[in-house]
């Protein structure tokens, strides 16, 4: 009955990724099935964190996080919780020996965003490593199955990539975070006053990102290339559309890419990947 208790907390993962992110769960199901669910459960526990500190703003955000962060290492330390999400993500912990160091600065990270506004160079880097290289960090875990020098080899391509989302996100989310949350999270950029050439320096450091990223992404196994390149040519698109807009037009609404546009994504993914192109 424990695989039976296992397995439906796993799919309790898969369904919240599949509730919270179209684009991702693309990712996933081009995955090699034997990735999914481990997958899903990092993604799960990843997305119930962030949930805590960017949504539940009607609640005592702060005790909720205390009570997440204490629940989230009593499974980890006793290979068990009656919460699903946390089940899940011990249960890969375990099985990929994802490193504790990543989980505590993912995090730490999260906690961030309850205390702090405004980021200098330090705190930005560190909060960017937190909350999305030791994601990829971890994924990749999943990804090399026990292949130390695989990972080692493809450590800072996974950080790079993390980064990248990271830095797209944020101008992405431009609206949400410093109009409506109050914060900054790009140093020494004056949002009150966004310019053209503040955009592009960010947009510089984000392509770099993308570039390094890429080529780890082509030395992945194969039964993780399609997937990760999905995710990063989705990134890539949008990215590409907020780099044709003013600085003005991003803080005034949440940037898509339509899902049309995300299907034809993963069809010319999907050929190249079928032509070794990937």
């Amino acid at each position: 009955m424990m695989a039976l208790f296992n397995q439906t907390a796993l799919e309790c993962s898969k369904l919240i990724t599949e509730h919270y992110s179209t684009s991702f769960t693309l990712g996933i199901k081009t995955l090699d099935r034997r990735f999914h669910l481990p997958i899903y459960g990092i993604y799960g526990f990843v997305r119930y964190a962030d949930e805590i500190v960017d949504t539940f703003f009607d609640y005592d955000q702060k005790t909720l996080f205390e009570r997440f962060k204490k629940d989230t290492y009593l499974a980890l330390e006793e290979g068990i919780s009656l919460n699903p999400i946390l089940q899940s993500f011990q249960l890969v912990v375990k099985e990929y020996n994802i490193d504790y160091g990543l989980i505590e600065a993912f995090l730490k990270s999260m906690e961030m965003d309850l205390y702090c506004q405004d980021y200098d160079a330090v705190g930005y880097q560190e909060y960017i490593y937190g909350s999305a290289e030791v994601v990829g960090l971890m994924c990749l875990k999943v990804f090399c199955e026990g292949d130390v020098s695989m990972y080692e080899r493809l450590k800072e391509p996974a950080r790079k990539l993390g980064s990248a989302f990271q830095k797209v996100n944020f101008l992405r989310d431009l609206k949400s975070d410093y109009v409506d949350r109050g914060r900054v999270y790009f140093p020494g950029v004056d949002f009150s006053d966004f310019s053209r050439d503040a955009k592009h320096l960010i947009e510089e450091d984000i392509q770099r990102d993308f570039d390094e990223a890429y080529l780890g992404i082509l030395n992945l196994p194969r039964g993780a290339r399609m997937g990760v390149y999905l995710a990063y040519s989705y990134y890539q698109t949008l990215f590409n559309k907020i780099k044709r807009l003013p600085a003005s037009r991003i803080q005034e609404a949440r940037i898509r890419v339509p899902d049309t546009k995300k299907i034809a994504i993963l069809a010319e993914t999907y050929l190249k990947y079928r032509l070794n192109v990937i």
